[in-house]
């Protein structure tokens, strides 16, 4: 697969494409990486609407993988709505070809466009060192080969965290086995400490009873004294054993419990990350023809997402709309006032919130006011689109309050 999309690359512009100090235009890059930069550059909704502008008929109504296919298709047609594809990528992405074109040089490019995949903002820089004048063929695919391994990076991140979860696992069954044998040795002692009181106890009753009257009345009987003294040293020595086992039983039962704790944590993260590897891998690569879409249980459904950042609000509204859900939004407090939320939660079907970016203060109020009106609350692990994506995907009756 990787050699058939390198050799799709090999030509990257079209016969007669221009190039100099100007940016390049989508027509003039081969079909190969339209299919790529229409993938990732551009949300299927706003595909749909440079789609409708065009002409396209039932661009409205048609499935996604069919919008894509008559989206790359057009890509490669000036007179044919390319021109308008390519206005449609450029106010998208302004934001980051402004930011692109303050760089002159391919190697300047080139250290911008790994700033940005570092980061994870990888649609609107792709678009930008695309088609930046400075780019070069060779730098071009570099950039396409960088995204075509995005899904291979995320896979071996799984099996990462798989990795871990075996270890865990492997630990967890060494540390009962420890357990165990901590167990049964404290056990052995306990049988031995009793079987040691029972000879001293017969071996005194014995001695006290083969000695004379007399010699009981006596205080001073060192024999007596001598066998005393003995047990008294062997039932302090004993009872020390048993509060030595029963200290290392307690330490052990301890570690014992923190590795559960910490085992059952690594299960769910491994659970949560392969939820959002597949909701990850369903955005990004290209579906097949006829293929389902994921979407909430309830067509039309209202999602309120509360706190977050400004930066990734448009794609996770893109992602809603994708998912056929309604997308309000409320910053938590930061600039809208809270009294606003109680509206925003009586029209809203469900409420998400990313836990690592959202008040105290608006969470408390967001699970007061979803548990007031009956309504799933869902705590999102952080502000980035995978945990977003993974919650869309579960049924919208099934969310249950964390």
């Amino acid at each position: 697969m990787a050699l058939a999309a390198a050799r799709s690359v090999a030509d990257l512009r079209q016969p007669g494409a221009c190039s100099g100090h100007r940016r390049r235009r989508i027509w003039e890059f081969s079909t190969n990486l339209h299919c790529s930069i229409i993938g990732t550059c551009l949300s299927t909704a706003e595909l749909r609407q440079v789609l409708d502008k065009i002409g396209g008929g039932d661009a409205v109504t048609a499935s996604e993988h069919d919008v894509h296919a008559r989206g790359v298709v057009t890509a490669g047609k000036p007179r044919e709505g390319a021109r308008l594809l390519h206005k449609a990528l450029d106010r998208r992405h302004r934001i980051a070809i402004n930011r692109f074109n303050r760089v002159k040089t391919a190697e300047e490019v080139r250290a911008l466009w790994q700033e940005c995949l570092q980061r994870g903002e990888v649609p609107g820089a792709y678009w930008a060192a695309l088609t930046h004048p400075a780019s070069d063929d060779l730098l071009v695919r570099e950039i396409f080969a960088d995204v075509h391994m995005l899904s291979h990076l995320v896979g071996a991140a799984n099996r990462a965290d798989i990795r871990r979860l075996r270890q865990l696992e492997a630990e967890n069954a060494e540390l009962r086995g420890k357990a165990e044998r901590q167990q049964q040795q404290l056990r052995d002692a306990i049988i031995t400490r009793d079987a040691t009181i029972r000879e001293l106890s017969r071996a005194l009753e014995q001695r006290l009873a083969s000695c004379p009257q007399a010699d009981l009345a006596t205080p001073h009987d060192p024999a007596l004294v001598t066998l005393v003294a003995d047990l008294e040293g062997r039932l302090t020595r004993a009872q020390e054993r048993r509060e030595r086992a029963a200290r290392k039983l307690d330490d052990a039962r301890i570690a014992l419990g923190e590795e559960r704790r910490a085992r059952l944590a690594a299960e769910r993260s491994a659970a949560e990350r392969r939820r959002e590897l597949e909701a990850i891998e369903e955005h990004l690569a290209a579906e097949p023809p006829g293929a389902a879409t994921h979407a909430v249980a309830q067509p039309g459904a209202t999602l309120l997402y509360v706190g977050g950042r400004p930066a990734g609000i448009g794609r996770l509204r893109a992602a809603a709309a994708r998912a056929g859900a309604d997308f309000l939004h409320h910053d938590g407090g930061v600039e809208e006032r809270e009294g606003l939320l109680p509206g925003l939660v009586s029209r809203a079907d469900a409420v998400m919130f990313p836990v690592d970016c959202i008040s105290h203060a608006a969470m408390a109020l967001v699970k007061r006011l979803c548990r007031q009106s009956g309504k799933p609350f869902i705590p999102l692990r952080s502000t980035g689109l995978a945990p977003f994506c993974a919650a869309l995907r579960q049924p919208m009756l099934t969310l249950a309050e964390e």
